[in-house]
């Protein structure tokens, strides 16, 4: 059985192979398919494809036909080239205006196939499970359908599931894609640089999450508790509650909630609902996602978007999430700040440490660009400084020189341009840049809490005490290995600047730790031992000498941080 099993696997990733490559003949892709094939493997397929086929596809563009590609084969390359038009780094940009268009053609499943589904992931009969469960699901996507249920207490749930059997056909097409991106970066050595099969495991990783329920039953409940935590007069925004347990990884049951979406303006209008008090509110809650929580909705369009009869906003569908460590949520606020203070210098250094101080091959041309940039900024309208715009127009610039930033950099960037538009709609005049400056500011403020601040000493005097200690045996081993051979240096006269640059550096690390652990133990015995003259029974001088060594210990920690580049 195993051998046969084996065999129709083998079978089924072999026909899955040919088939998309008869679709990528279908479109005019056949230079393409030229690199694919071996021995002219597939001149026959040319011939099965009919010439009205091929003749229809002459009718759109290389990018557009890209597009229906996608489309053609399914689910797995609709979310593929969804998550490409998020990364304009990758392909073209006339490319991502035409996968921002991909949507899925799939009909719901039928309720038998549902309920089958529901009865094997929670272990019980629907009528069991649920005291009503409709029939005809009210959301349907390629992954998965939503269908209203109510439980026993009354409750009433939606209930996400996911399709039948979706989890191998996306398993089946990722080992394509393998396939496909090795042979390709084997026959053209030019896509090496793009890293094809890079880009198919981290949209591995990507997708294998999105249809793992658990993990956006996660997402959820991180969302709803940084709402919920939020006790701010301007937080006007909601989340669903999950309910554990009904959710499984392929069943996702959630509080149902009912609104308007956002983008009916006609209906908001009938209810009383103004539309200029949505458009603030959205924008506030948007910004404090990205600039409070460091956790944002990655797809906020309108169909994720409800307008609840208290004018609050209610966000739905949580499988694309960004994420952001503090120290980028606080170079990202000053980066914007930077921009509206024309200082190019620090706009430099903020895209510097976002790409983690990469080298920059030009500094000139680069200060050249932003400096352009800067001035093109303050010369158009508000309205033309959404900060979307900011941020795809930096892209450019960050791609042109060489700057690797975070991949959410362009998920946030394309959030921000989705955000924005419903915005938009709801209130043309709203100056939404005006609104997140006090959450820029209050960003940055929060990295010189007096709090934080003394705890980050704590540990860095702790963590300066283990270095010490553990110095002189790590000396030891060092000069043990190199008296027995066990390291050898070998030295060329190429690079050895950077490397006298680095040893000096070194060197006057060391010379001032030993001099701050110096002044430590002396402010200790001072203190102990109440060395005149004193304040409340402390010396003063002991105090003097800690104070000292603490400056001493922020200006290693900073030499550390700053690396070997003098920029």
């Amino acid at each position: 059985m195993g051998i046969i099993a084996g065999i129709g696997k083998n079978f089924r990733s072999i026909s899955r192979y040919n088939q998309i490559v008869k679709v990528l003949i279908k479109y005019g892709f056949e230079d393409l398919v030229e690199y694919l094939e071996e021995n002219n493997q597939y001149s026959f397929m040319r011939k099965l494809i009919p010439k009205a086929s091929r003749k229809h596809a002459m009718a759109y563009s290389k990018w557009a036909k890209m597009r229906l590609v996608c489309e053609e084969l399914g689910p797995t390359f609709v979310k593929f080239g969804q998550i490409l038009s998020n990364r304009p780094d990758l392909v073209p940009l006339e490319l991502t205006f035409e996968l921002e268009k991909l949507h899925d053609n799939v009909p719901p499943m039928l309720e038998s196939v549902a309920k089958q589904v529901v009865e094997t992931e929670l272990k019980d009969k629907v009528e069991n499970l649920f005291a009503w469960f409709e029939p005809k699901p009210f959301a349907s996507a390629s992954i998965a359908q939503v269908h209203k249920v109510t439980l026993h207490s009354g409750k009433r749930v939606a209930l996400k599931v996911q399709r039948l059997g979706i989890h191998d056909i996306i398993l089946e097409d990722i080992k394509a894609m393998y396939k496909i991106a090795e042979v390709l970066e084997r026959r053209i050595p030019s896509l090496k640089n793009f890293d094809p099969i890079g880009i198919v495991k981290n949209f591995e990783e990507s997708i294998l999450k999105e249809i793992d329920f658990i993990n956006e039953s996660i997402n959820i409940q991180r969302f709803y508790n940084n709402l919920k935590n939020d006790k701010t007069l301007d937080q006007f925004a909601e989340a669903p509650k999950v309910y554990s347990a009904f959710t499984t990884s392929k069943v996702l049951a959630m509080e149902f909630i009912s609104g308007i979406k956002i983008n009916q303006i006609d209906k908001l209008k009938a209810k009383n609902i103004d539309t200029k008090v949505i458009a603030r509110r959205l924008t506030v809650s948007y910004f404090k996602q990205i600039f409070e929580y460091g956790f944002f909705h990655a797809d906020p369009h309108p169909g994720n978007l409800l307008v609840l009869p208290n004018s609050h906003i209610c966000y739905l569908d949580f499988g694309m999430m960004g994420s952001m460590l503090p120290r980028d949520v606080s170079i990202f606020s000053k980066l914007f700040v930077a921009i509206t203070n024309k200082d190019v210098k620090i706009i430099i250094k903020t895209l510097q440490q976002l790409s983690n101080n990469v080298p920059i091959s030009n500094m000139r041309d680069l200060e050249f660009d932003i400096n352009e940039f800067v001035e093109k900024y303050y010369v158009r309208d508000i309205h033309e400084n959404e900060m979307s715009t900011v941020l795809l127009e930096l892209k450019d610039i960050i791609i042109a020189h060489g700057l690797k930033v975070p991949t959410y950099f362009f998920l946030f960037a394309r959030s921000l341009v989705t955000i924005e538009g419903v915005i938009n709609k709801l209130d043309a005049d709203l100056e939404q840049f005006e609104i997140a400056k006090p959450y820029l500011r209050t960003s940055i403020t929060k990295k010189y809490n007096p709090i934080k601040m003394g705890k980050k000493v704590a540990n860095s005097i702790v963590e300066l005490a283990d270095y010490m200690e553990e110095f002189p045996s790590d000396l030891k081993n060092a000069i043990r290995k190199i008296n027995s051979g066990q390291i050898k240096v070998d030295l060329t006269h190429k690079g050895i600047d950077p490397m006298v640059h680095t040893l000096q550096r070194i060197t006057k690390q060391l010379i001032t730790t030993f001099i701050m652990v110096a002044l430590i133990i002396g402010a200790s015995l001072l203190i102990v031992f109440e060395i005149h003259p004193l304040w409340k029974s402390i010396s003063l001088l002991g105090i003097l000498s800690f104070i000292i060594a603490v400056i001493l210990g922020f200006g290693v920690l900073k030499n550390i941080n700053k690396g070997d580049y003098d920029y």
